[in-house]
C-alpha cells in the first residue's frame, strides 16, 4: 500500500497543478479559436517546447536512429506489448468486448511467443493492433473535449485528454517499476524511441506550415476526433474554423 501511495500522489498533485494553472490562466488569456482559450500560453509553452526539441530531444533521437534497425523494431514492439494492457481495458471501457479480448490475445501471444514483446507475432497471426486511451474511453462516454492545451514536452492535447493522461499513468506498467533508477531508464528510452519514430512527421509539418503552432491545433483537434470516432465521426461543422456556422 505504501508504494501505491507514494506512486499515484505525484500524478494527483499535477492534476491539481494543470487544473490550477488552467483556472488562473482562463481569465487571463484571451485566444482567436474557439477552442483554444489559452493560446496566449499555450503558445508560450509550444516555444518552449520546440528549443527543447530542436537541442535537446531531436539529437537524442537522431542519435538513437542510428541504432539498428531490429533493435529499435524489438525496442518498439516491447512497449507496444506494454500499451497492450491498457489498451484491451479502454476498448472494453467503450463497449468493444471483440477488441478488448483481441488486445487481450495480442498480450498473451507476444508475451510469450513473442519473446515478452520484442516480437510482434500475434500481428503475424491476424491479431490487429489497437490504439486506445482513457482520453478517448472519456469521449465515448460524451465527456467533452475541453480547452486545446500545450503541455510542457509532451505537446498538444486538451483538458479532457489530459485529464486521462493522468489515469493513463496511473496504470502504466513502467511507473509501477519500484526503483526510480531503473524507472526513469525505461520511460527516457520509450520516450527517445517515440520522438526517433516522429523524425519524418516532424521535418512535413515544418515544410506544410506557415504557422506550425495553427497547423499542430489543427491537426490535433481532427485527429483526437476522428479517434474517439474510430475513424468514423459524425458530420459536423469544421472544429477548426471559428468562422464557420
Amino acid at each position: 500500500m505504501n508504494n501505491l501511495t507514494l506512486d499515484s500522489t505525484p500524478l494527483r498533485r499535477g492534476a491539481l497543478a494543470l487544473l490550477l494553472a488552467f483556472g488562473l490562466s482562463a481569465c487571463a488569456s484571451t485566444g482567436g479559436h474557439p477552442g483554444d482559450p489559452l493560446e496566449s500560453v499555450n503558445r508560450a509553452t509550444f516555444r518552449f517546447n520546440e528549443t527543447a526539441d530542436r537541442y535537446v530531444m531531436r539529437p537524442v533521437a537522431e542519435a538513437y536512429d542510428l541504432a539498428p534497425l531490429p533493435v529499435k523494431v524489438g525496442v518498439g514492439n516491447f512497449f507496444g506489448n506494454l500499451a497492450d494492457i491498457w489498451i484491451g481495458v479502454n476498448n472494453l471501457l467503450q463497449g468493444k468486448p471483440v477488441d478488448g479480448l483481441s488486445d487481450g490475445g495480442r498480450v498473451l501471444v507476444n508475451s510469450t511467443v513473442g519473446i515478452f514483446g520484442i516480437f510482434d507475432i500475434a500481428t503475424e497471426l491476424g491479431l490487429e493492433k489497437h490504439d486506445e486511451d482513457l482520453g478517448q474511453t472519456l469521449g465515448r462516454w460524451g465527456v467533452g473535449d475541453g480547452p486545446y492545451l500545450v503541455l510542457p514536452l509532451l505537446g498538444p492535447s486538451n483538458l479532457r485528454d489530459t485529464v486521462g493522461l493522468v489515469g493513463d499513468l496511473s496504470a502504466d506498467p513502467v511507473w509501477g517499476i519500484e526503483d526510480m533508477g531503473d524507472r526513469n531508464r525505461v520511460t527516457g528510452l520509450r520516450f527517445v524511441n517515440r520522438r526517433a519514430q516522429l523524425l519524418g512527421a516532424d521535418t512535413t509539418a515544418e515544410q506544410a506550415a506557415l504557422d506550425k503552432y495553427a497547423y499542430m491545433r489543427s491537426f490535433y483537434i481532427q485527429y483526437r476526433r476522428n479517434q474517439v470516432y474510430d475513424g468514423r465521426p459524425p458530420r459536423d461543422k469544421d472544429l477548426d474554423d471559428p468562422g464557420a456556422d
